[in-house]
């Protein structure tokens, strides 16, 4: 499967991230990760002593080893994968096509709360990414190149660099 290039524009970042906060209040887990199919971190949340790469790397691992594991099964993709250890748990859900949301929690919550919330927050999330890929790709782009007395005079000889100064 080719992986999708996933472009977040600031507006729509600024909304992850409110989203993603809302998952952590609302779940209780302690962190929130959105990453791409390839396992590159898109937004986080929660605390930064963690090695969210590698943990964002493998998780894609997984996901898509389940993926074909899904695919022998009749399965397009599981959706839902959870690792449940002594004393961190980890929720990895698909957002849409190109993303995938990871929550780590403890025993401060359970995994249904968790699901619930991570289900709500990926619906939001794929909604921004949708309102996102829909916007042009080079936001701000000068609709005309600009006028010769719209662009500034920079000294290009060592005179002229002299009298500037």
């Amino acid at each position: 499967m080719k992986m999708k290039t996933v472009v977040i524009h600031e507006a729509a970042a600024r909304q992850i991230d409110e989203v993603l906060d809302r998952f952590l209040r609302e779940s209780l887990a302690s962190h929130v990760l959105l990453i791409d199919r390839s396992g590159q971190p898109l937004a986080q949340r929660g605390p930064e002593a963690r090695d969210t790469v590698s943990i964002a790397a493998l998780a894609a691992g997984a996901f898509s080893s389940t993926g074909a594991m899904a695919q022998l099964l009749g399965e397009t993709e599981f959706s839902v994968l959870f690792h449940e250890g002594a004393t961190q748990n980890i929720h990895v859900s698909t957002v849409d096509a190109a993303t995938i949301l990871l929550a780590i929690f403890d025993a401060h919550t359970t995994v249904g709360m968790v699901r619930l919330f991570a289900r709500e927050a990926s619906q939001a999330i794929a909604a921004v990414l949708d309102d996102s890929r829909a916007q042009p790709a080079r936001v701000g782009a000068l609709e005309a190149p600009l006028g010769a007395s719209e662009i500034p005079a920079f000294p290009t000889t060592p005179k002229e660099q002299a009298t500037a100064q």
